[in-house]
């Protein structure tokens, strides 16, 4: 996996996860507060959407390749879009500060008061748009990071580990690496040398002597011997 992009996958989705527990922590408690009675249709789809995009993206981060993380991504980003739709119709334009005493009705014939109703659907509202629009920076960005891999020589990226995506200007990986691997080395033997020495077909010189007689006497004097080789 190259650095670049395992870094930026993971804050992407660390940012989904953290967003869509806050959805669900608040649909939880619109659950607890209003259901089986109450806001049926929206409160069971607040807490059905979050789950969802946790539950798969969990899967997703460790067995994705291009070809199914793709196809993910487009449908949370379409289930996100209709919250977010969702909650604003129901909210959008409802001036919360303005509220002061106002309740609406509970499940068992309880009330709570209509400012903390309005305040936890803007925050379903704001987060439900920011986790659409993640999607859609996170469709758009993994899209160019394929392309780019097939430019490369990646033509199989597609059934490939998402994991060997190259960030922008990146080589794509290969099995946890950032380069392609090497060939493997082809074994030669070590190549052998010989000490320098005589061929068997020459003999080695002997010293050769000669002995003359000087005004001084006798004199022994070395004469060097250039050897033929033997045929």
């Amino acid at each position: 996996m190259t650095v670049r992009f395992a870094i930026h996958r993971i804050a992407f989705y660390v940012a989904i996860f953290l967003l869509c527990g806050v959805v669900l922590g608040l649909a939880g408690h619109q659950a607890s507060i209003f259901l089986p009675d109450l806001h049926v249709s929206f409160t069971i789809f607040a807490l059905v959407i979050p789950a969802l995009t946790i539950f798969s993206m969990l899967i997703s981060l460790q067995f994705a390749q291009p070809q199914t993380e793709i196809p993910l991504i487009f449908i949370l980003w379409a289930l996100w879009l209709a919250m977010a739709a969702w909650a604003t119709d129901i909210i959008s334009f409802v001036q919360c500060d303005a509220l002061t005493t106002e309740t609406i009705p509970t499940k068992n014939g309880g009330t709570i008061r209509q400012r903390s109703y309005c305040y936890e659907m803007k925050v379903i509202q704001a987060f439900s748009w920011m986790i659409f629009v993640l999607f859609t920076a996170g469709w758009v960005i993994l899209m160019n990071l394929i392309a780019q891999a097939q430019r490369l020589g990646r033509m199989n990226i597609w059934r490939e580990p998402i994991q060997e995506l190259g960030w922008f200007g990146e080589m794509p990986g290969y099995y946890n690496t950032a380069q392609p691997p090497a060939p493997p080395a082809s074994m030669y033997p070590a190549p052998q040398f010989q000490g320098y020495g005589y061929s068997q077909n020459y003999a080695q010189p002997q010293p050769v002597y000669q002995i003359s007689q000087g005004p001084h006497g006798t004199q022994v004097t070395q004469v060097p011997v250039v050897q033929v080789p033997q045929i």
